[in-house]
């Protein structure tokens, strides 16, 4: 790892942590040479916020593939201006059709549509996001995984080795929805509801950032 962490220890001293001190720790560790991802999807403000707090010129690493809905781009101009948003903009050096596979549902799809996904996904959203990495070179990257999403993420630890020895932070791993509305609403955050993932078309899968391909080339 970038940093020299026990990350069983450190983990086992967060636990019953709040977000805001979990935050706080990592930034310390790697002295705010941090980054924070974010696609703009629903109740995204909260860890935008939450980190901000903290760190008011964080880098904000948002992959944009061209895609997103109306809505989505409409609600990340308005978080943008609003938490004043130190944006780093990533696109995909070459364009991508949706994929038929994905409107599919993710129970009924055919190992074929879900290579078809996993391509499309390399094209738009990871290559661009190890570039973004790379570049950006940062010690600890914060993320909004929360374990109630998927079964892929409910075994997360608040704090784990990301791609290239990369500080993983995750510091609302353990916060429910409800939770999440309610601190949009506690601090009067927008949010959007209408989004679609065409590199993910679902909330059982992933779109490769949390699974192990993004580390794979």
């Amino acid at each position: 790892m970038k940093l020299a962490i026990d990350l069983a220890s450190a983990n086992a001293d967060l636990a019953g942590k709040s977000a805001e001190e979990i935050i706080s720790f990592a930034l310390d560790a790697s002295g705010g040479d941090a980054i924070v991802t974010t696609n703009f999807r629903p109740l995204e403000a909260v860890i935008l916020h939450l980190v901000t707090r903290q760190k008011p010129d964080i880098r904000v690493l948002w992959i944009d593939h061209g895609l997103n809905l109306d809505p989505t781009y409409r609600f990340a101009e308005k978080t943008i201006n609003l938490l004043n948003l130190n944006i780093e903009k990533y696109t995909p050096l070459e364009t991508a059709k949706i994929p038929d596979a994905a409107y599919v549902s993710e129970d009924e799809r055919t190992p074929e549509q879900e290579a078809e996904i996993h391509a499309f996904s390399e094209k738009v959203k990871l290559e661009p996001f190890r570039r973004g990495m790379r570049e950006l070179d940062a010690t600890a990257w914060f993320t909004a995984l929360r374990r109630v999403q998927n079964l892929n993420r409910a075994g997360m630890n608040y704090l784990e080795e990301g791609p290239n020895g990369i500080l993983k932070v995750n510091p609302i791993l353990d916060w429910s929805d409800e939770e999440m509305t309610d601190y949009l609403a506690k601090h009067g955050l927008p949010d959007e509801t209408s989004y679609f993932d065409p590199a993910k078309a679902g909330e059982k899968s992933e779109c490769g950032l949390h699974d192990g391909r993004l580390a794979s080339k």
